[in-house]
């Protein structure tokens, strides 16, 4: 299984989780975990999503997500969780 961490970043507004979960779903992307939280008015959510299915390139993924993230006001970052385990090892 190919797991990726997406973290989600910004003011609070309508819609947010509806369009990351429908860019997910539209490239064959399985949420396997969410956690989301707000405080203070900004939204944060951290997903962890099987990419096993997806048939584009990861970075394409990750470019896109970028640009998704522009355009609702938003910070969309993606790690493989291989990249993610490393960089945040004790």
């Amino acid at each position: 299984m190919k797991k990726t961490i997406i973290t989600v970043v910004g003011k609070d507004t309508v819609g947010i989780i509806a369009k990351v979960c429908t860019y997910l779903s539209e490239n064959n992307i399985n949420i396997l975990d969410i956690s989301q939280t707000i405080v203070s008015g900004y939204f944060n959510m951290m997903m962890i999503v099987d990419t096993n299915n997806m048939t584009k390139p990861f970075g394409d993924m990750c470019d896109e997500l970028e640009v998704l993230g522009n355009e609702i006001g938003v910070s969309i970052k993606s790690q493989k969780e291989e990249i993610f385990d490393k960089m945040h090892r004790i």
